[in-house]
């Protein structure tokens, strides 16, 4: 009597649709409960905004030029039970580079009861994407240093650590200390297109070559066409958020040597959001760039009603390769609140084969080598066969051969004993 053993049912790895909402927002809300990263709460928010305005958002997926803003998300089902979630988006215009922005696992699930069930749903939704999207030649994430289950995910399917990343924290009353300062700026100007090669150049000088060459940005990211800027005010609509930026001109090396980029939430769900790029040979540009931002937020700041928006304070980042940001945030008393690892890994897609090597033969692998016609004899050619014979025939000349010695000694002895003996007489 033979025993049946059943079956587990197959996990399947599909992209998201529009009947599975309301099991992913519930499996975030479970997510976001036990998550302490104000950052991956602020993307999960992304998420749930999803079903809000899903036809607009399926609509300008489908619009050219809005490949900066595709983000792809997949789910894990199994017996039409959503088990685990990933999303991720490319990381520049090129779209070699993508972004692991967040990995959601269901930990009340009976399926997923065990840490290995856990890291197996995960690294089939990575190896999901790794080999589906084959665009992409590297991948870079961030992940939370005190994340030890995603730290393991991430390590077993390949990602190594490039950078250690610091949020801090602003607060309001700071904003309003720092907005009385002068900035001493008179040369900031707002960003263009026209400006894109300086933020470009500012862009490379800034980082680590390892950083340059996973990040592979170029020109082209730091341009917007016009259907790209209508997409962005709609999204900034919908997001309730404003967008100011500018950037620093040095007039005698012809370079753009700071930038800043301010997100600012008026619905007060999140911190306002700050990206500074700064020469580093330029490092006193920190206090001159981040009054300039507090003016701009105390200022929107008191002409928004709402009261959160008001007590949100900003939110900037400092990597472990920007010594003197870092003093300077500890120098003001900006708070650290969440330490990150930046990790990434290459891809090398496997080329099939049209057809199999065991059953190529050696006529047929050097077919391709045989000349389509007979070769046409050059010039070259034909001077050195014709200074070969001449040298052949110079030679036999100066130089004649054994043989040919041999038979004309042969042929003088032939002669000699043909002649009649003389004994002494004279004819």
């Amino acid at each position: 009597m033979t025993l049946s053993v059943p079956k587990t049912p197959k996990i399947t790895i599909r992209p998201m649709q529009y009947r599975d909402l309301e099991p992913v927002k519930a499996l975030m809300q479970r997510c976001s409960d036990q998550e302490t990263s104000q950052r991956l709460i602020t993307i999960d928010r992304e998420l749930k905004q999803v079903g809000s305005w899903y036809g607009l958002r399926k609509f300008l997926s489908l619009l050219p030029y809005s490949s900066q803003e595709d983000r792809r998300i997949y789910v894990a089902e199994q017996k039409q039970e959503i088990l685990g979630l990933i999303q991720v988006s490319p990381f520049n215009s090129t779209r070699t580079t993508w972004r692991v922005e967040r990995v959601l696992l269901s930990e009340n699930n009976h399926q997923l009861d065990s840490v290995v069930s856990q890291k197996k749903i995960g690294s089939q939704l990575l190896r999901h994407c790794l080999e589906n999207i084959w665009e992409a030649r590297t991948w870079i994430l961030e992940v939370n240093v005190n994340d030890k289950h995603h730290l393991a995910l991430y390590r077993e399917n390949g990602f190594q650590p490039l950078a250690q990343m610091i949020y801090w924290r602003i607060t309001s009353k700071q904003i309003a200390e720092l907005a009385k300062e002068e900035s001493n700026l008179p040369n900031l100007l707002p960003v263009s297109n026209a400006d894109a090669p300086l933020l470009y150049q500012l862009d490379c000088v800034s980082m680590p070559p390892l950083l340059r060459q996973i990040f592979d940005r170029h020109i082209q990211d730091f341009k917007s066409n016009f259907l790209q800027t209508a997409i962005s005010k709609i999204r900034q609509w919908l997001e309730q958020k404003e967008i100011f930026r500018g950037y620093v001109f040095e007039p005698q090396r012809k370079a753009a040597i700071g930038y800043f980029r301010l997100e600012f939430a008026k619905d007060g769900s999140r911190p306002h959001q700050a990206q500074l790029t700064v020469n580093p040979a330029y490092t006193w540009l920190y206090p001159q760039l981040i009054a300039q931002m507090s003016q701009i937020a105390n200022q929107k700041q008191s002409a928004v009603a709402s009261s959160l928006a008001k007590n949100q304070g900003l939110e900037l980042v400092s990597a472990d390769y920007q010594p003197e940001r870092e003093e300077y945030l500890t120098k003001i008393g900006a708070s650290p609140t969440e330490n990150t690892l930046l990790m990434s890994r290459s891809v090398w897609h496997k080329i099939r084969e049209t057809k199999p090597l065991e059953g190529l033969q050696l006529s047929e692998v050097l077919q391709g080598l045989k000349p389509a016609q007979t070769p046409i004899p050059s010039r070259i050619s034909w001077l050195q066969s014709l200074s070969k014979s001449y040298q052949q025939q110079s030679k036999k000349e100066f130089f004649p051969t054994p043989r040919e010695d041999n038979y004309n000694s042969s042929e003088e002895k032939s002669a000699e004993s043909s002649k009649p003996p003389n004994h002494g007489h004279h004819a």
